[in-house]
């Protein structure tokens, strides 16, 4: 497994130099939205009108902030997720989107699209939000603000820490995590 310090937006190159597994630090800016700004956004796509954010290039993080405590940036960032997101994630790729940040694995269509559109899904480590707000260095609404800690932000992020976890050579890392289980000398003894 490697270790890439990346700057955002993604390049094809460096998706392409991605493998399930890897860490990674991002740095630069990503967009924030859950489940209501997706629905939004699709419904955009699908009325043939324009987005209210460019995601060409872009990654998307399923947070929901908590609200920022005086003095700070942002409240607890932690992921939400990424299932929930799985039905409106395709459409979005299509539309120019490189990356989301999330917890949890994605069903067969989302990984097939990541393939098709070239794109990569990252692992934040759940239960870390206070951690991970430390890498964000600043937010601020775009769209929905009436989602309230839903609404599209965008985030300033400075190293922040992630996984692969699905590439678009058709690696997955909580699969290749389950078969290596499956297959561990510890459960043919």
């Amino acid at each position: 497994m490697a270790e890439h310090h990346i700057q955002l937006p993604l390049s094809d190159d460096v998706i392409e130099s991605l493998r399930a597994g890897d860490y990674v630090y991002l740095s630069g800016e990503v967009y924030t939205a859950r489940d209501a700004a997706h629905k939004r956004m699709v419904a955009a796509l699908e009325a043939g009108e324009p987005l209210p954010i460019d995601l060409r290039g872009k990654v998307i993080y399923y947070v929901g902030p908590t609200p920022a405590k005086e003095g700070a940036v942002i409240g607890s960032a932690g992921p939400t997720t990424s299932m929930r997101m799985d039905g409106f994630t395709p459409p979005l790729l299509k539309a120019g989107l490189k990356g989301s940040i999330g917890k949890g694995g994605r069903g067969p269509e989302v990984r097939q699209a990541l393939q098709k559109y070239r794109a990569v899904y990252f692992l934040a480590v759940g239960g870390a939000g206070a951690l991970l707000s430390k890498h964000i260095r600043s937010a601020k609404v775009l769209a929905y603000k009436d989602l309230g800690t839903e609404a599209i932000r965008v985030l300033e992020i400075d190293e922040f820490p992630a996984i692969v976890c699905n590439d678009v050579h058709g690696g997955d890392l909580l699969e290749q995590g389950k078969a290596e289980w499956r297959n561990a000398d510890v459960l043919n003894d």
